[in-house]
């Protein structure tokens, strides 16, 4: 039983309705994504349910996934704050501005804020080296980049979606 087949049968019709029958393969990242959309991470059984529907290996689906920081195997928190730290953003002085951000947020890079709602971690290019210290905001079925990035304007994001998250349970 396909079970994430039987949750998103219209949606899946319609991205595999978007390739030949012949190269469904190429329905493999936005079959991930789905997959990751409720949860924030792809839960194990989903490989399987991913290459059964796209009619590859679950090793293929896994080693696509491991490579594109946009999908993720393990759960972490509602927003995810991934800072390039590739050599030419590091030239750039990302490495000092993760350590200031994790100081900041009071975790350490990979791990979780207390109120469960980011996650930091250091990626490999998110291409805009020219524009570093830079990160992208995966959370709540969106991705946005923050270019030329200072402690201080991450940070007034930070509170701006705490304040957001919080205006919502108010709702």
């Amino acid at each position: 039983m396909n079970k994430l087949y039987n949750k998103y049968e219209k949606e899946i019709q319609g991205i595999l309705g978007r390739y030949p029958d012949e190269q469904k393969r190429s329905a493999v990242m936005p079959l991930l994504f789905l997959a990751q959309r409720d949860t924030g991470y792809v839960p194990t059984e989903a490989l399987s349910d991913i290459a059964e529907i796209a009619g590859i290996s679950e090793t293929d689906v896994a080693s696509i996934m491991g490579f594109y920081t946009l999908f993720h195997a393990e759960p972490a928190g509602r927003f995810r704050i991934q800072i390039c730290t590739d050599l030419p953003c590091a030239l750039r002085g990302s490495e000092s501005y993760l350590e200031q951000i994790c100081e900041i947020l009071g975790v350490k890079e990979g791990e979780t804020t207390a109120d469960g709602l980011f996650t930091v971690e250091a990626v490999k290019c998110l291409a805009a080296c020219h524009r570093a210290p830079m990160f992208q905001l995966q959370g709540d079925g969106e991705i946005k980049y923050y270019e030329n990035q200072s402690v201080e304007i991450t940070m007034q994001i930070v509170e701006e979606i705490r304040r957001k998250v919080a205006t919502e349970k108010e709702a």
